[in-house]
C-alpha cells in the first residue's frame, strides 16, 4: 500500500472532512480514501466487448456483414516486420 501525506490543508477543510466522515460512519482517513477513489475511478467501466458491439449497432452491421468479413479475411498470421 502507498502512503500519501497532504500538507497545508486548511483547518476549515479538515473540519469539513471530519464532519463528512462522521456522516458516513468512517474515520477521516477512510473518508479521504473514499473521496480519492471516487475521483480517479470511472463510475462505469468501459468493457471492450460492449464498446465493439455498440460500434457495430451504430454502423448497422448485420450477421451477414460479419460473416462476409470472415470469408475475405486471410487466416494466415501476418509476417513480422523486419527492421534491418
Amino acid at each position: 500500500m502507498v502512503a500519501v501525506t497532504i500538507r497545508n490543508l486548511s483547518e476549515e477543510a479538515h473540519r469539513a472532512l471530519k464532519m463528512r466522515a462522521a456522516e458516513h460512519n468512517r474515520s477521516a482517513e477512510a473518508e479521504m480514501r473514499a473521496i480519492l477513489e471516487a475521483a480517479v475511478r470511472p463510475a462505469v467501466r468501459l468493457r471492450l466487448g460492449t464498446a465493439l458491439s455498440d460500434i457495430g449497432r451504430k454502423a448497422e452491421l448485420t450477421n451477414a456483414d460479419i460473416e462476409a468479413l470472415g470469408q475475405v479475411r486471410d487466416p494466415k498470421p501476418a509476417e513480422p516486420i523486419g527492421f534491418e
